[in-house]
């Protein structure tokens, strides 16, 4: 089975981030001692985290954090765990059993169509070269979950099993991370240069975030 990537954010933000530019307003000010400056709309946060980030004194933007669920393939997932500041929770291949009912007795894949889209080496393609290119892939998947299944019924353990699986397979990372981080994050992984599945799953978080929470990411453009 093939699916589509995505990410779902699990941290709640409050009505148009007030919250959280409060949280690092009211943090940051204690290194100018300028608390007095803060007004309960929102908008002295604004302003001062704008000005945090202006002067390169991010640090403030440690204070706060946001987790996100990431449904990638394992090769998209082997980049994302190269952000050390952050902490993870991924889906294992070693103790899940994809035999079982749970998973509907099938492997599940990562659909490549989408990356393909998004490569800027692959943009001069015409349609019949690039369906022939996701057919080949699609055979190499069918028999990654046979051999996978053929082990599991021989009696090999999935973490045995898993060794056939191939990059397109599909798993589900959490990542925690403070917004410096994330700001970090977004600008690998959202640029023209990272890997076309990558920004499959940045760019539209990105652009989520720049809605939900003002200040934070506004500066950061992708191309």
């Amino acid at each position: 089975m093939n699916v589509k990537a995505g990410y779902e954010i699990l941290t709640q933000i409050s009505d148009g981030g007030l919250r959280e530019l409060q949280m690092i307003e009211r943090i940051g000010r204690v290194c100018y001692k300028s608390e007095d400056r803060i007004t309960e709309d929102g908008e002295s946060a604004k302003k001062f985290v704008a000005m945090l980030i202006r002067n390169g004194h991010e640090a403030m933007l440690e204070h706060s954090s946001l987790s996100v669920k990431f449904t990638v393939d394992r090769g998209v997932s082997h980049e994302l765990v190269r952000h050390r500041v952050a902490s993870f929770a991924q889906e294992s291949t070693r103790y899940v059993n994809y035999s079982k009912e749970k998973f509907g007795k099938e492997c599940t894949f990562i659909d490549l169509a989408p990356g393909i889209a998004l490569d800027r080496k692959m943009f001069g393609m015409d349609a019949e070269m690039i369906q022939a290119v996701l057919l080949e892939w699609q055979q190499a998947m069918d028999d990654a979950e046979w051999h996978y299944m053929r082990m599991i019924r021989l009696g090999a353990t999935p973490q045995i099993a898993r060794s056939v699986l191939p990059n397109s397979t599909k798993t589900e990372i959490t990542i925690t991370a403070n917004y410096r981080e994330w700001r970090h994050f977004f600008m690998l992984r959202a640029d023209q240069a990272a890997h076309p599945q990558m920004r499959e799953v940045a760019i539209p978080l990105l652009a989520e975030l720049k809605e939900k929470i003002p200040v934070v990411f506004d500066d950061i453009q992708p191309e």
